[in-house]
């Protein structure tokens, strides 16, 4: 079983201490609002407004007048959400991370420094510290028979996962990550691949071309 310790360092992170109880990061998810209601409340109120229910901003992130947030939703310090930005249902934006134009991100944590910067679709996943999505790429969440999602043989009795980017994975324009995809911390995914499965060190599976940073 892939553990969510080995795929991202919390070490210091705000949820550090939140995420500990969880070893399978699709274990987080469904979890996910219930997360931010109780950081929520713990937040800072000097630090932190609270604009409506359930949605906290750190008072140094910048967001463009165009964005829409549903919420529950925790944007964290010098975050930047830039025009036309959605954000959905359950979603934690870590420190001095980048959300842009027309990007839509639902049920999902992105931590500290992350970049998802251009035409992206983030549902149901964890990206981690630096992570970055070239342009156009885009997280897919759903099976086309709607099946329920099966990572390393096994079934998560979840319907929805997009995936797990480790620490630093780097994925480039126009790529597709399939739903339930786990790529390993310093890993980079070339423009126009199609990727599932779980990635690691030097994979070459099914002719994806990854790299180690």
């Amino acid at each position: 079983m892939v553990k969510l310790k080995e795929l991202f360092d919390l070490n210091g992170n705000l949820l550090e201490k939140y995420l500990a109880k969880y070893q399978a990061p699709y274990e987080v998810l469904p979890d996910i609002q219930t997360l931010i209601m109780e950081i929520g409340n713990t937040l800072d109120e000097n630090e932190y407004q609270k604009i409506k229910e359930n949605i906290w901003i750190h008072k140094s992130a910048i967001l463009s007048n165009s964005i829409e947030i549903l919420g529950p939703c925790i944007i964290m310090e010098n975050a930047c959400i830039r025009h036309n930005a959605y954000l959905r249902e359950n979603v934690i934006i870590g420190k001095n991370s980048v959300v842009g134009n027309s990007c839509e991100i639902k049920n999902s944590i992105l931590l500290d420094y992350c970049e998802v910067p251009h035409f992206n679709y983030v549902g149901d996943s964890i990206l981690g510290h630096h992570a970055h999505l070239g342009a156009g790429a885009i997280i897919s969440n759903l099976r086309l028979d709607k099946e329920n999602i099966m990572i390393d043989n096994t079934n998560t009795h979840l319907r929805k996962i997009g995936a797990f980017l480790g620490d630093n994975v780097q994925v480039s324009c126009n790529a597709v990550i399939n739903p339930g995809t786990i790529i390993y911390p310093n890993t980079i995914i070339y423009p126009l691949t199609t990727v599932k499965g779980i990635i690691k060190e030097n994979n070459q599976n099914n002719g994806i071309k990854v790299e180690r940073l």
